[in-house]
């Protein structure tokens, strides 16, 4: 079973479902949580994950002609432009027992390496005005997650407290849009 859907899947869903139009691009499926609820509203959801596990998943358990999945690290075989983008990334800082199998926990070193790395290329995957939805953790450190937004027009849609952490919802646009 791939990462499987926590508070943070459940909180940022809220939202794709609010946000869906047209075509959604789900990066980092997982369990297919969000490309399930983006497809209600969507024409075409293309799902994409790096754990080819997590798409074997998604393609048994997901039947649905509007959903497409594929494996792909972050933008690598996408093709194409998007009206919405999801990404609840892996998040949390590495620590000192830290393995590979936690990839669908950990963002990197400090938690925030692989978002800068998505916002980087995302909004050349975006619709004149599409929408990137974004949800990470307190533990990310919400001051550098700004400034590897800063590209990006961006609002807080939601937090959420938790015992350990707070969760983040953010909705992006490409600056000037």
């Amino acid at each position: 079973m791939p990462y499987e859907p926590r508070e943070d899947s459940f909180l940022l869903r809220k939202y794709v479902q609010k946000y869906s139009k047209g075509k959604v691009l789900d990066m980092g499926t997982g369990s297919g949580i969000q490309a399930q609820e983006a497809a209600e509203k969507a024409d075409f959801v293309l799902a994409v994950d790096i754990d080819e596990k997590a798409v074997d998943y998604c393609e048994k358990n997901i039947k649905n002609e509007k959903i497409n999945f594929i494996v792909s690290d972050l933008f690598e075989k996408v093709r194409g432009k998007f009206d919405l983008i999801v990404f609840n990334p892996p998040y949390l800082p590495e620590d000192e027992f830290y393995d590979e199998t936690d990839k669908a926990l950990t963002g990197g070193v400090n938690g925030w390496e692989l978002l800068e790395r998505f916002l980087k290329k995302a909004k050349n995957y975006l619709n004149k005005n599409g929408n990137i939805l974004i949800i990470f953790s307190s533990l990310t450190n919400l001051k550098k997650a700004k400034e590897i937004m800063k590209d990006y027009n961006y609002k807080k849609l939601e937090e959420s407290k938790l015992p350990f952490e707070k969760l983040y919802v953010y909705l992006l646009k490409i600056t000037g849009k």
